[in-house]
């Protein structure tokens, strides 16, 4: 089997004296307490009996319930009519393509 070499790259800067800035630790370090501060989050919410999370359920679903906005009768009746208007004219044009395509091949047969 061939062996991969691993490159040497020499540190031409000289970059073990350079001091790593603090921020980055602290950065660190918070991110790993607000992780630990989520996990504290979810257990108290598994707690919630059955009942409880169905309640909050029904109240979310009711919040967005109300914020539909429901058409007028006027305009329903309008696209109901646009709708039938619709497959009434396209029932027809592939009604007329059907019949012309017959006669085709009734007078080519």
């Amino acid at each position: 089997m061939a062996e991969v070499r691993k490159k040497v790259v020499e540190d031409t800067y000289n970059t073990s004296k350079i001091k790593v800035k603090e921020k980055s630790s602290k950065v660190k370090k918070e991110t790993k307490k607000v992780e630990k501060k989520d996990t504290k989050k979810n257990t108290k919410e598994e707690k919630k009996g059955l009942f409880t999370r169905f309640r909050i359920f029904c109240n979310g679903v009711k919040n967005e319930f109300l914020k539909v906005h429901w058409t007028s009768k006027k305009d329903m009746l309008k696209y109901s009519i646009a709708v039938i208007v619709f497959i009434i004219f396209c029932s027809l044009f592939f009604y007329v393509i059907y019949v012309l395509f017959a006669l085709l091949q009734s007078l080519f047969a």
